[in-house]
């Protein structure tokens, strides 16, 4: 199983600097994936413009949105266009995991209904695809992607989002499965690709939160409690849920291994790039 890590680009007040020395960092200790969470009404940097920042001071890391809430965002065409921007920074290494959302404020905020998002979202992500391939609606519209297409990744736990990620994506990405469930979700995905008809097996992910030490953790927690504040209950399980020791840290990656995820994501809840070391220390001793 892969070990990615997040970008702390939602913690507030987090310093430029942190996050390009975060990023750098991720880069130099070897994992797979530099995750970045999506949120508009929220003290946040922009997902895309992180992302970006991101790709020009790593080399090997993929980039990856996990998840980018697209529909609520106004215009196809041109997110299409800064996520091709990004992908060719990067070389090619950005992979787009893509949700509809569950937060009615973010689409107050662009103006775009929250009613219909699911359907909103399977149009969104045909009309980028037809921009990337050169066929959208306004021609001229680039850069074109490294590789022709950037890889979709889906998310949400709904059976739509596993029949969206079946039709369209590489694989599926689960926010907020428990490790105790997440066997049972894999073999709902697998059985939703081969409904679709699909040969080559789902890429399947998942995330955990960490925060290792104890002032991290405290830190942490409080941050989770903000964060998911509308979820009501599930911020407090998300907080008292923070991993912040190494044993829990390794029992989780067994955990999620051995439940048959392909790629764990570790997403730290305080912004210092030194906390990298300590969870590398314990991924990959």
């Amino acid at each position: 199983m892969d070990i990615g890590v997040g970008l702390p680009s939602t913690v507030p007040g987090t310093d430029g600097r942190e996050l390009v020395e975060f990023a750098r960092r991720a880069d130099r200790l070897g994992f797979s994936t530099l995750a970045v969470l999506d949120r508009l009404v929220y003290d946040s940097y922009d997902t895309v413009v992180a992302l970006a920042a991101a790709a020009a001071v790593t080399e090997r890391i993929t980039l990856a949105p996990t998840i980018l809430l697209a529909a609520y965002r106004p215009s196809a065409v041109l997110l299409a266009k800064q996520l091709a921007s990004v992908d060719r920074l990067a070389g090619g290494r950005l992979v787009v995991g893509v949700a509809a959302g569950g937060r009615e404020d973010d689409f107050v905020a662009t103006g775009v209904p929250y009613d219909g998002r699911g359907r909103r979202l399977d149009d969104l992500l045909e009309e980028m695809e037809r921009v990337w391939s050169g066929e959208g609606a306004v021609p001229g519209v680039g850069p074109h992607p490294v590789r022709g297409r950037i890889p979709l990744w889906i998310g949400g736990n709904s059976a739509a989002s596993m029949k969206r990620a079946a039709r369209c994506g590489i694989g599926w990405i689960s926010g907020s499965t428990p490790l105790h469930r997440y066997a049972e979700v894999a073999a709902e995905v697998r059985q939703a690709w081969t409904d679709a008809g699909r040969t080559s097996p789902p890429k399947l992910g998942a995330l955990a939160y960490v925060a290792p030490g104890a002032d991290r953790n405290r830190a942490g927690a409080r941050y989770l409690l903000d964060y998911y504040a509308y979820t009501g209950g599930k911020a407090r399980f998300l907080a008292d849920s923070l991993i912040a020791d190494d044993a829990r840290l390794r029992e989780t990656i067994d955990g999620y291994a051995a439940a048959g995820c392909d790629e764990l994501m570790l997403i730290p809840c305080t912004s210092d790039a030194d906390q990298l070391d300590l969870i590398a220390k314990v991924a990959f001793g």
